[in-house]
């Protein structure tokens, strides 16, 4: 089934739900305002309480170190998002992430499972985070929370604005920093465990035999010829054995080629069409990953069952490090409403008016605002046609 009508079913049955029972679901802390669905509590208040207390001191040092990563990361992001536009037509570098449902003009597709799990990960460790800091600030948070913006999910840590304002510069800008720099040490962590178990135990586990095909991009030359599942083994008679392998013999086609590809399921023939990022290469249109089997002395001992568990959690990290480090990053623009515009506004003040602050700010939400919508709508655009 289609990614899309999971949150079809999803909007409907919440909402029902929602609007059946809003009387019983107000006494227990759930706010109900069409579009938006909240939930507040403040059990969690104890377990952030005493994270903050248990070492104040080394959180104002990580946070301080965060500040500063956080600017650099602002740059950073910064220019991506300037340079995507010089290359929008043949790699789209921005687009929507929405789990399960493959976007038009997107160049990812995140999987539900594992794109549901990483994106509960970048939520909760980015709003604890805020929590933390506040605590270890000694302002006071008035609740904590889950929200659906009709089916979008969020979480959110509400701090006391009065005292929130009254705190000094650093400490506010540490609060600021604070979940995009856990997004961040998150993602490197995931990293970490990922190339742990790519570069160390897949080695030593599996060895690659053909690529399998992930997606067959509909309207395109493999379309009702080649089938999600498959393994490709030879192009054009050249052997597929890898990775390496196999990018080398798709590389080499031109548009309108006649080509004869063998899979585990037999030969097919197609004939290519023009890549849409590059109109002198040929295009097939289908995704591919490395077909993954356990290596013999190793299927002697565990089976060929367990060793796959590798590839979840494989997976999952994977996932985890993509979407906190893309959010985090994101989360980093200097854009009002975001952290990054909190945390830029806060720098300016140190030398500047409030009143330029405001003007300046104002000039880089909407030249970065424009510069999301244009990509965005120009990928969806594009994927659709």
């Amino acid at each position: 089934m289609n990614g899309i009508w999971y949150y079809i079913i999803a909007f409907i049955v919440i909402w029902i739900i929602a609007l059946t029972f809003k009387k019983p679901l107000t006494k227990v802390g759930v706010e109900i305002n069409p579009p938006i669905l909240m939930w507040k509590t403040i059990r969690f208040r104890t377990l952030i309480d005493k994270i903050a207390n248990k070492s104040p001191r080394f959180w104002k040092v990580y946070m301080n170190i965060g500040i500063v990563v956080s600017f650099i990361a602002m740059i950073v992001i910064s220019y991506i998002l300037f340079s995507s536009l010089s290359t929008i037509k043949t790699s789209p570098s921005l687009s929507l992430i929405i789990p399960g449902v493959e976007v038009p003009g997107s160049p990812i597709t995140v999987p539900l499972g594992y794109g549901l799990i990483a994106l509960a990960t970048v939520l909760i460790v980015h709003e604890f985070s805020h929590g933390i800091l506040a605590r270890v600030e000694k302002i006071s948070i008035k609740s904590i929370g889950l929200m659906l913006l009709t089916i979008l999910p969020g979480a959110f840590v509400e701090p006391d604005e009065e005292e929130l304002k009254k705190t000094s510069k650093l400490g506010r800008m540490r609060i600021y920093a604070a979940g995009s720099v856990a997004n961040m040490s998150l993602a490197l962590v995931s990293l970490i465990i990922v190339l742990l178990i790519s570069n160390l135990i897949f080695p030593f586990t599996f060895h690659e035999n053909g690529m399998e095909i992930k997606t067959v991009i509909p309207n395109t030359p493999a379309d009702h010829i080649l089938e999600d599942g498959m393994i490709v083994t030879s192009l054009n008679g050249q052997d597929i054995t890898s990775t390496k392998s196999y990018n080398n013999a798709f590389l080499q086609l031109k548009p309108n080629q006649n080509i004869s590809i063998s899979t585990n399921k037999g030969d097919r023939y197609l004939t290519t069409s023009e890549n849409p990022q590059d109109a002198s290469k040929g295009f097939v249109g289908i995704s591919a990953t490395p077909n993954f089997e356990v290596k013999k002395e190793v299927s002697n001992i565990l089976g060929n069952s367990i060793p796959w568990i590798l590839f979840n959690f494989y997976d999952l990290f994977t996932w985890i490090f993509t979407l906190n480090i893309g959010i985090g990053l994101f989360n980093l623009l200097p854009i009002r409403m975001l952290d990054g515009g909190a945390l830029f506004k806060d720098l300016l003040t140190f030398k500047l008016s409030q009143k330029l602050v405001n003007h300046l700010l104002n000039f880089t939400t909407l030249v970065f605002v424009s510069i999301i919508v244009f990509s965005l709508v120009y990928g969806l655009f594009k994927g659709l046609v």
